[in-house]
């Protein structure tokens, strides 16, 4: 459906997910550093972890839900930094604008990422 509908206009169409689309590995994946500016804790993303989990193994209070990306609880506020979102709940604009980030799949294009947590 959402091939035959990539012509609509955005938001045309209306999706629910009720388990996230297979991930596709991303090679040249490299480790960084998220400031969560709230609690004032920095952590270390490993190529192949979360910024979700690193934060909650920190002790930061953080929300999520389906941890695949399609819920958006975990959307978290971007203070500085790039992301490489790889959600399923953001808009393609919302991606472009860089303000949010879902922090359960998505992951930083800069070396450093301050997220409002």
């Amino acid at each position: 459906v959402e091939e035959r509908a990539s012509s609509w206009p955005q938001g045309a169409l209306h999706l629910e997910r009720f388990s996230a689309p297979p991930a596709v590995p991303v090679a040249g994946d490299v480790p960084f550093e998220v400031l969560a500016k709230r609690s004032g804790i920095t952590v270390t993303v490993p190529a192949d972890g979360s910024i979700l989990k690193a934060l909650d193994d920190a002790g930061v209070n953080t929300l999520s839900s389906c941890s695949e990306g399609i819920c958006g609880a975990c959307e978290t506020l971007v203070v500085e930094g790039k992301p490489d979102h790889r959600d399923h709940v953001l808009t393609e604009e919302e991606k472009e604008s860089g303000e949010y980030i879902m922090i359960c799949v998505s992951r930083a294009c800069t070396k450093r990422i301050v997220l409002d947590i």
